[in-house]
C-alpha cells in the first residue's frame, strides 16, 4: 500500500501535463483547477488506504487516471444545468420540465427587460419612485373583474401571504375534503400552521354541508377558505358547498372574508370547448370571493407568479405586509405575464398565441398531421412506426379529470430495448428528449412536439439506431 501510496504524482507535475493546461484555459482560472486536481489527488490516497481505489499500480497508470478524472470533472462543470428540452410526453403542463411554454411575445418582453433597465419601481410621468405591484394591477383587473391585484413569486406564497396577511391568530374553516397536498408536500395544514392560523376542519372527507360552516363561525373565525381541488378528483357519495352558498353564510358574520384558492388560475373558459369542468378566475370573483388566487405558469400559460386577485380593501393590507417585499416577483417575470395578459384581452386569436392554450385546444386531427409528416421525415432501415391514437394530459396539478385524445408515434425498435432508447434519446440527444414506453415501445405524442422538434427526434433515432446496428 505504501509503495502505492508513493506512486501517486505530485500536484507540481500534474500541473504540467497538457491536460491540466487545456482545462486551465476552458475554465479560465488555474486555481480552480489546481483545487479540483489536488482534491483528486487526495480522494486517491484515501482510497488506496482504505483498499478500495481504482484499478491502477504504475506511476503512469495512477496519473492517467487523475488527469482523465480531471477532464470529466472540467467538462462536466462547462456543461449547462438549466438545459432545454424537448417534451414528446404529451403531458403538457409537466412540472418537472418546468410547466408551461410562454408565448412568442412573453419570450421578446422578457430578453427587453433582462437586458435593459425598467420602470420596474419608476413613475415616468412623475419622475417619482413608483411600486413594482401597480406595473400589471390594471391588466389583471382587466382580465379578472377584481377590484385590485398583485403578483408574488408562486401560488404557494400567495396562499401563505394570504393567510399570514389576514388571519394571522384567528379561525380559518376549510372542508375536510379540501386538505389537499400538491408537490414537494405542500399541505394547506401545514402552511396554515406557519402562517399562525389556527385550521378548523369541517365536514367530512366526501361531504361537506352548508351547516357545517355555520355550526363552525365564532367570534375567532376570520375566514373560510375554499380550496379547489385542481389535482384530483372525488367521485362518487360526494357533497361540496358552493362558492356562492360560502359568500351568503359570510354575510351573516362581519368582516368574514370568502377565499378560494384556484391554483391552476384559467382566464379562458375551457369548457366552452367540453374540455374540464375547471372555474375561472371571472367566474369565482363574480360568485362573490373577496380574494382569489392562481398560479400563473399553469393553465394561464405564464411565467411561475401567484396571482392575488379581489377586494380592494384586502390587497391594499396585503401590499402593506412585509412578506410583500420578501415574495415580490423580478422584472423579467413581470414582463412575461404581461404579454401573456395582454393576449387573454385580444380575444380568441390572442388566447390561441399562448402555447399552453393551444395545446389543450388543438384537435386529434390537427395533432395526426404532425404525426404523419413525422413518420414521412423518418428513414430507418429496420425500425419501425406506427401512428396510433391515444390520450394526452393537461398535467401540473390541473384538470386530473381530463384526458384530451391525440396521436402518437409508436417505435418498435426491433431487438434494441425500448428502455435502451429511451435512455439514448434523454442522456445523448441535445436537446435531450423525453417520451414514454408503453407495451414495450417508445412513445412520442405529437400534442408536445413541435414541427421543428419532429426532425430533432428524426435524426436522433436514426442515429441510435445505426449505433446499435454496428454494435450487434
Amino acid at each position: 500500500m505504501k509503495e502505492k501510496l508513493r506512486k501517486i504524482p505530485s500536484v507540481h507535475e500534474l500541473q504540467q501535463n497538457q491536460l491540466f493546461q487545456q482545462a486551465a484555459e476552458q475554465i479560465g482560472e488555474e486555481k480552480v483547477v489546481t483545487s479540483w486536481l489536488r482534491n483528486e489527488v487526495d480522494l486517491l490516497r484515501q482510497a488506496f488506504l482504505e483498499n478500495i481505489g481504482p484499478d491502477v499500480h504504475t506511476t503512469e497508470e495512477i496519473k492517467t487516471y487523475l488527469l482523465e478524472r480531471l477532464k470529466y470533472k472540467s467538462e462536466y462543470f462547462q456543461e449547462d444545468r438549466l438545459q432545454r428540452v424537448i417534451n414528446a410526453t404529451g403531458t403538457i403542463l409537466h412540472t418537472n420540465l418546468g410547466r408551461a411554454n410562454m408565448s412568442e411575445a412573453a419570450v421578446k418582453k422578457v430578453a427587453m427587460a433582462a437586458r435593459s433597465y425598467t420602470n420596474l419601481e419608476y413613475e415616468i410621468t412623475s419622475g417619482q419612485r413608483g411600486s413594482r405591484h401597480s406595473i400589471l394591477e390594471d391588466l389583471i383587473k382587466e382580465c379578472t373583474g377584481a377590484e385590485a391585484a398583485m403578483v408574488v413569486n408562486n401560488n404557494a406564497a400567495a396562499v401563505y401571504l394570504v393567510l399570514k396577511g389576514l388571519t394571522e391568530g384567528k379561525e380559518v374553516i376549510v372542508s375536510r375534503g379540501q386538505l389537499v397536498e400538491i408537490g414537494g408536500s405542500f399541505r394547506v395544514s401545514s402552511i396554515m400552521e406557519e402562517s399562525g392560523a389556527s385550521l378548523v376542519e369541517v365536514g367530512t372527507t366526501n361531504k361537506t354541508h352548508p351547516h357545517d360552516y355555520k355550526e363552525a363561525v365564532n367570534e375567532q373565525t376570520a375566514m373560510i377558505m375554499k380550496v379547489h381541488t385542481s389535482n384530483f378528483k372525488t367521485i362518487g357519495f360526494t357533497a361540496e358547498v358552493p362558492l356562492k352558498e360560502l359568500v351568503n353564510i359570510a354575510k351573516e358574520n362581519e368582516d368574514l372574508i370568502v377565499y378560494e384558492d384556484l391554483g391552476s388560475g384559467a382566464l379562458y373558459d375551457f369548457k366552452n370547448h367540453g374540455i374540464g369542468g375547471e372555474p375561472t378566475v371571472s367566474e369565482a370573483l363574480n360568485d362573490g370571493a373577496d380574494l382569489v388566487t392562481f398560479s400563473g405558469d399553469k393553465l394561464l400559460g405564464g411565467p411561475q407568479a401567484g396571482i392575488i386577485a379581489g377586494k380592494k380593501k384586502w390587497i391594499n393590507h396585503l401590499k402593506k405586509h412585509q412578506l410583500a417585499r420578501v415574495l415580490r416577483v423580478d422584472k423579467m417575470t413581470l414582463a412575461a405575464l404581461e404579454e401573456t395578459l395582454k393576449a387573454y384581452l385580444q380575444g380568441e386569436e390572442g388566447v390561441y398565441t399562448i402555447p399552453t392554450a393551444e395545446r389543450v385546444l388543438e384537435t386529434k386531427q390537427s395533432i395526426k398531421q404532425r404525426a404523419e409528416a413525422f413518420t414521412d421525415l423518418i428513414h430507418l432501415s429496420e425500425w419501425q412506426t406506427f401512428i396510433e391514437e391515444d390520450v394526452s394530459k393537461v398535467g401540473g396539478g390541473t384538470m386530473p379529470e381530463v384526458t384530451l385524445p391525440t396521436a402518437v408515434v409508436h417505435l418498435h425498435s426491433g431487438n434494441t430495448p425500448a428502455q435502451v432508447v429511451i435512455d439514448k434519446l434523454r442522456t445523448e440527444t441535445k436537446p435531450a428528449v423525453v417520451a414514454r414506453i408503453k407495451e414495450e415501445k417508445v412513445v412520442f405524442d405529437f400534442r408536445t412536439i413541435t414541427e421543428e422538434e419532429s426532425k430533432i427526434i428524426a435524426g436522433a433515432l436514426q442515429t441510435i439506431e445505426k449505433e446499435m446496428q454496428s454494435l450487434s
